[in-house]
């Protein structure tokens, strides 16, 4: 438990939409990731702010290992 703990905190970053973006999806998707999606995330938790927010608008072409996870923030 400790785990989303953690990255439930990491979640609150610098930018309010983003903040916005990432609390829907911990209430929404982050119950059902396995682990490997679990790591994912961390992964792109460590990004830029910046960096994440604009791949998840599309204004950046994103690496290619967080498309899928980028595609379901998209949808929030």
């Amino acid at each position: 438990m400790a785990d989303l703990d953690r990255i439930r905190w990491q979640c609150r970053r610098g930018l309010l939409e983003l903040d916005l973006l990432l609390a829907r999806f911990l209430e929404n998707e982050l119950p059902g990731l396995n682990p490997e999606q679990l790591q994912l995330f961390n992964e792109l938790l460590a990004e830029a702010d910046t960096e994440i927010l604009a791949w998840i608008m599309e204004q950046e072409e994103p690496p290619a290992r967080y498309e899928k996870l980028l595609s379901v923030l998209r949808q929030g």
